[in-house]
C-alpha cells in the first residue's frame, strides 16, 4: 500500500464528492477551485494508486480515462448513461454465472472480468425524446 500523503487525501476526497464518473483534468480542476497547489500529474498518480488498491474504479470512454469513488473489496458493475454520466452501481448474479462458466468452459482459472452497461438515463431519454 502507498503512502498516504496530503495530495492523495485530497484526491480520495475531491473523487468522493464527485457525481458519477469523471476525467484527471476534471477533478484536478475541481481541486484547483478550492486553492489547491496539486499538480495534474499528481492527481494522475493518485487516481491510478486509488484504482489499483480498489478505491476507485476507472473505465475507457471515448479514448479518455473516467474515474468513479467506490466501496473497496466489493465487486459490482455499473450502468453508466453515455449523455450525463450517471452511474448507478448494480448487482449482477446471472454475469458472475456465465463467467465463471465460460471460464470453466475453456479451462481458465482465476477470471475476472468487468462488465459495464451504456445507455440513457430516465431523465436524459426524456431529454432526447423532447428534442
Amino acid at each position: 500500500m502507498k503512502r498516504n500523503t496530503w495530495q492523495r487525501e485530497a484526491v480520495r476526497t475531491a473523487l468522493a464528492t464527485a457525481e458519477g464518473f469523471v476525467s484527471a483534468q476534471a477533478l484536478h480542476g475541481a481541486l484547483r477551485e478550492t486553492g489547491s497547489t496539486i499538480g495534474l500529474a499528481t492527481v494522475y498518480r493518485a487516481l491510478t494508486d486509488l484504482t489499483e488498491e480498489g478505491e476507485a474504479d476507472s473505465l475507457q470512454q471515448e479514448g479518455e480515462a473516467l474515474y468513479r469513488a467506490c466501496t473497496p473489496g466489493s465487486h459490482h458493475h455499473h450502468l453508466i448513461c453515455r449523455r450525463c454520466g450517471m452511474t448507478v452501481e448494480i448487482e449482477a448474479a446471472a454475469v458472475e454465472s456465465w463467467a465463471r462458466g465460460v471460464a470453466t468452459e475453456h479451462g481458465f482459472t482465476a477470471a475476472e472480468h468487468v462488465v459495464d452497461v451504456f445507455g440513457l438515463c430516465p431523465q436524459c431519454t426524456v431529454d432526447a425524446r423532447q428534442q
